[in-house]
């Protein structure tokens, strides 16, 4: 009995080595299943709005628009250009009260105004400071009152940087009335500080 198993068994065995290398050559190839051809997706067009042929179409503009103001020439005449800063502005009179030398608020505003002017513009100009009064009052006293004024114009327009060496002050008190009326707006005319440009040497 138990030879015969043996030989059983080696028959079996005998029969898998014939079988199996048919088995492998007999095999069949499976293909890959075939991909869908990848499309490119496009998004839906939009249709534009139409246009207006009613509304005119403006051309187009630089971003950067050239400033059109002319620049201003100052009078190279010493006397046109004194007229002209003061009728432009730029140089201001500080205007005092009854018998005062100091300044008050509305005298530094011109003041203020005519510093930012000798400090850009007019830098190239020294200052002559002329105190003024009314007529009231005497001659000596109102030429002390003067020369207070000039010097209280003087004092702060340096502390506006205005260089003191570009400043020089003189009182005439009464003796040039800019209003030559005797009621109180001539008088108010005419006690000043008077700021007069005069060529730097």
């Amino acid at each position: 009995m138990k030879k015969i198993s043996k030989a059983t068994l080696a028959s079996i065995a005998l029969l898998a080595l014939l079988v199996s290398p048919a088995c492998k050559t007999n095999r069949k190839k499976v293909d890959p299943v075939p991909q869908p051809p990848v499309q490119e997706t496009r998004a839906p067009e939009v249709e534009a709005p139409p246009t207006r042929t009613d509304t005119p179409v403006e051309p187009a503009r630089d971003f950067v628009v050239e400033d059109q103001t002319p620049t201003e020439v100052m009078p190279s005449d010493i006397d046109a250009l004194n007229r002209w800063a003061h009728e432009k502005g730029y140089i201001r009179d500080a205007f005092f009260n009854l018998a005062e030398a100091q300044l008050d608020e509305a005298a530094q505003s011109a003041l203020q105004a005519s510093a930012t002017w000798l400090r850009g513009e007019g830098a190239a100009y020294n200052v002559l400071i002329e105190g003024h009064c009314d007529e009231r009052g005497t001659e000596q006293y109102n030429l002390a009152l003067g020369d207070r004024r000039a010097y209280a114009a003087k004092e702060y327009l340096t502390t506006l940087g205005i260089n003191a060496g570009r400043i020089r002050t003189v009182s005439y008190g009464e003796e040039r009335p800019f209003e030559e009326g005797h009621d109180e707006s001539s008088w108010a005319a005419n006690r000043r500080a008077h700021i007069v440009l005069v060529q730097a040497r």
